[in-house]
């Protein structure tokens, strides 16, 4: 009875499962990029860019690269490459 009731619920059961698949697999690749150590030091970069343009003070080009350097410090923690 279990198998039967399996084959009945697959067209309702099958699109949200699809579906929960889909956000997670996104989920994980969002995240892979937010802690890419490569992508977070081209960040630092282009602040560092932006206050020798002018168009960013140094407090500013401060707080953003603490959270930057948090990031990159929780990248190295989970073991990015």
């Amino acid at each position: 009875m279990g198998l039967l009731r399996k084959l009945l619920c697959v067209p309702v059961t099958a699109p949200f499962s699809g579906a929960l698949w889909v956000t997670a697999q996104l989920a994980q690749a969002a995240e892979a990029e937010f802690y890419d150590p490569v992508r977070i030091r081209r960040e630092i970069e282009a602040l560092a860019r932006a206050v020798d343009r002018g168009d960013l003070d140094e407090a500013s080009y401060d707080a953003e690269e603490e959270v930057l350097m948090a990031r990159l410090a929780e990248a190295a923690r989970r073991g990015a490459p």
